[in-house]
């Protein structure tokens, strides 16, 4: 079976797919994936390292705040109509899985207008305007959070199914916090106290300013801070770091990390939002103001709600009331625990298996 995966232009909309396409590898050996992307985004890097055949197109966003640039992106994507269908057509995929971003729109509508079957991975908790607009003619639509069933609704027979967002598992066993922590540095005492701060691969420029107030101050004994400042950052706040603050560019792989925390300081993309939930790791999330449809701010409230976490809008009293939150958090032991449940509680592990097992059972 022949499956196309469209998606891309970030990591939470590429990484999702990748983790879906091996999923069914593993269910079926037989299963041949062929991923669709842009040349402008981050598939660019990440799809010649990995296993699977792939294209790449010049499509281009839709720039919500700078209509101008949109002509120029708008001409080239329409002319890469033919030679997308064309890619699609020689695989002659039993369906084409969207997973979001702007690869995943083109492709999408042209498996509808000729007549391929289409499922979606739905990442955050307020559907973009590509899943909204192309959910009535999915087979199936794969829900990261059950909030985005409120906003989205496939077409007569389309199943609407929550499974949470597809991503490396924790492994098992789960790793030993102290020996986690040991790999940073960070003393195996039960007091000690440990706080993740990571803002993505480039790193959060609000986030790092306000975390840099809230460590200017009297730090407790007992803490020991990770932060992942991001690449572009780094060279700017290396210096920042101190017996009980560990500084690194980037927090690559992340698994030891997350083992090793307490608490994490984030933004609230889909993708961190489910890697949280997936360790149990209770989180304060800044979105992102500029996010898409402030879909961050969604993810965010999501996880609040069910208690697995705390939203805090950025604002430039962040640092501010981030000490509070840190204060307050970490003073409350049993509250942190319970929420640390809740968050395991809200964690889907198996979301690739999910839908890879649903996908083979409709189309294969």
């Amino acid at each position: 079976m022949n499956v196309v995966f469209a998606g891309g232009g970030t990591g939470g909309h590429l990484y999702p797919a990748l983790a879906v396409a091996r999923a069914l590898v593993r269910l079926d050996p037989t299963v041949r994936p062929f991923f669709i992307g842009a040349e402008r985004g981050i598939e660019k890097q990440i799809l010649p390292t990995t296993e699977f055949p792939f294209a790449l197109f010049p499509l281009h966003p839709v720039y919500r705040t700078e209509i101008g640039r949109n002509w120029r992106g708008l001409r080239e994507t329409i002319g890469s109509w033919g030679a997308l269908g064309d890619a699609i057509r020689r695989q002659q995929p039993a369906v084409v899985v969207g997973t979001g971003g702007y690869a995943s729109g083109m492709a999408l509508a042209w498996a509808i207008a000729h007549g391929v079957p289409t499922v979606q991975v739905v990442a955050d908790a307020i559907p973009g305007i590509t899943a909204r607009a192309t959910a009535r003619w999915a087979r199936a639509l794969y829900l990261g959070f059950a909030a985005a069933q409120h906003r989205i609704g496939g077409g007569q027979g389309s199943a609407v199914i929550v499974t949470g967002n597809p991503i490396e598992p924790p492994p098992e066993p789960r790793p030993d916090r102290q020996a986690a922590r040991a790999k940073f540095g960070i003393e195996p005492d039960p007091a000690v106290q440990v706080v993740l701060v990571f803002g993505g691969s480039q790193g959060s420029e609000a986030i790092n300013r306000a975390v840099g107030e809230w460590l200017a101050g009297p730090l407790q004994a007992n803490l020991r801070v990770i932060w992942g400042v991001g690449t572009r950052h780094f060279d700017a706040l290396k210096d920042r770091a101190t017996s009980q603050v560990r500084i690194y560019p980037y927090l690559s792989p992340i698994a030891d990390a997350y083992a090793a925390a307490d608490l994490a300081i984030t933004r609230a993309g889909a993708m961190t939002c489910s890697e949280l939930t997936a360790w149990g790791l209770p989180a304060i999330l800044v979105p992102l103001p500029t996010a898409a449809a402030d879909h961050q701010t969604g993810n965010a409230r999501a996880i609040a709600e069910a208690g697995a976490g705390e939203l805090l809008p950025q604002s430039p009293a962040l640092g501010l009331h981030l000490h509070d939150a840190i204060s307050r958090l970490l003073a409350d032991r049993p509250a942190l625990e319970r929420m640390a449940e809740r968050s395991r509680e809200l964690g889907r592990r198996d979301a690739a298996q999910v839908i890879a097992k649903d996908i083979l059972t409709r189309f294969s």
